[in-house]
């Protein structure tokens, strides 16, 4: 899936604001990165492409709290409730502040709360809008999960030190001062520094770091749990749906990943085919084979054919004419009918009327009750013959096959 992810700025956003971003065509590998303005932000191309608003480490904070029960997220009174959580930790005043509950926070357990200035938040939104960027999500630089790791960030001259892991995001200035607030990491733990102050963390710290530029970062934050947009910033349902629909969608056709299962899908359905093109085949020979059989009996039996069209009613004629021949009644002549219907009919129903056609013999005024024609149509089929009724007329014919 093709994505858009943009760093939002920390001064207020205006027209002339330049925007840092990162574009990536799988939402992995990193394709292009820069800074210009909102008009002039690439689009992000393909099924699934969306534009993914980076709020930047000094812009939020985290709090910690219970949810009490009969809450949880898609509650209509969870925005009250997590203002009064907080009430006592927010420097500004609630209808100030925007805020983000962790992705599937429960009741009775402690929970993120991820919180930034509301009307900074919606001014960069509302300009990237107007730029036709509309934002689908909007992910933190750093979040509480995942393995504890350290960020060395910034500009040589205020270099920021930040921490995080499942036990929250600390943010610092990268000074000898500050390293006693830092949460003390395994010796394994990630250390990362931007290329501009990797030499000062290497002094600071004390610590080998390894490179890596705030587009890759920002990418990497791109595939977090977390959607900051909730509340007033969140999507309508039906909306969110499709996206993560396309986006998943987009994510099994293009993603490394899901590279194998590609290929055995390919591989599943190459075979599916060539199966059923042998059993096609198969299935074709077979009847070519019960036709040839059927046209080798009608030859045999009836050489004087020389050239077959269709063997049985061929066939079926050639045995008519045998008949005719030989003096042999038919169950379709005259005779046979009549015989089978005399041997069917109750013997106080007799016909005053009789019309025979080819097969064919038509019954008139038999009065018949609906229990008697069941019976005479039952007692005919067993004979090997069809009745049917219409009115007081009764018309028998031959099955097929005799």
């Amino acid at each position: 899936m093709s994505s858009l992810i943009v760093s939002l700025p920390l001064e207020p956003a205006t027209t002339a604001t330049e925007w840092a971003f990162a574009l990536s065509v799988d939402g992995r590998t990193l394709q292009d990165h820069g800074s210009t303005a909102a008009a002039l932000l690439p689009l992000p191309r393909g099924t699934g492409a969306e534009v993914i608003a980076v709020v930047p480490v000094q812009a939020l904070s985290w709090h910690r709290v219970e949810l009490p029960k009969g809450i949880a997220a898609g509650s209509p009174r969870l925005r009250s409730v997590l203002e009064g959580l907080l009430e006592e930790q927010l420097l500004d005043e609630p209808d100030a502040v925007h805020l983000a509950l962790q992705p599937g926070a429960r009741a009775g357990e402690p929970a993120w709360v991820a919180t930034c200035d509301r009307a900074w938040l919606r001014s960069a939104l509302q300009l990237l809008e107007s730029a036709d960027r509309p934002v689908g999500r909007i992910v933190p630089e750093f979040a509480p999960e995942g393995e504890l790791a350290l960020v060395a960030l910034g500009d040589p001259q205020r270099p920021l030190v930040v921490t995080s892991g499942a036990g929250g995001v600390v943010a610092l200035p990268l000074n000898h001062a500050c390293l006693p607030l830092l949460p003390e990491l395994p010796e394994d733990a990630a250390r990362i520094a931007e290329p501009a102050v990797a030499g000062v963390a290497e002094l600071v710290l004390q610590h080998k770091m390894t490179l890596q530029q705030a587009p890759q970062r920002w990418l990497q934050a791109s595939r977090t749990r977390w959607d900051l947009a909730q509340f007033e910033f969140a999507s309508s349902g039906r909306t969110r749906a499709l996206k993560k629909l396309a986006t998943g969608w987009a994510e099994v056709l293009h993603g490394t990943p899901w590279r194998p299962a590609r290929w055995g899908a390919v591989a599943l359905v190459v075979v599916n085919l060539l199966g059923l093109n042998a059993w096609a085949w198969k299935e074709r020979a077979s009847l070519d084979d019960k036709r040839a059989g059927v046209r080798a009996a009608l030859t045999e039996t009836f050489p004087l054919v020389r050239v077959v069209v269709d063997a049985p009613i061929q066939m079926e004629r050639e045995v008519a004419a045998l008949r005719q021949l030989t003096g042999v009644a038919s169950p379709r002549d005259l005779d046979a009918l009549l015989a089978a219907l005399a041997a069917a009919l109750p013997a106080d129903r007799t016909p005053n009327g009789l019309d025979f056609a080819t097969g064919e013999l038509r019954a008139k005024g038999l009065q018949l009750t609906a229990d008697q024609f069941r019976s005479v149509a039952s007692q005919l089929k067993a004979l090997g013959y069809a009745a049917t009724a219409d009115g007081d007329t009764v018309t028998v014919t031959a099955e097929d096959g005799r």
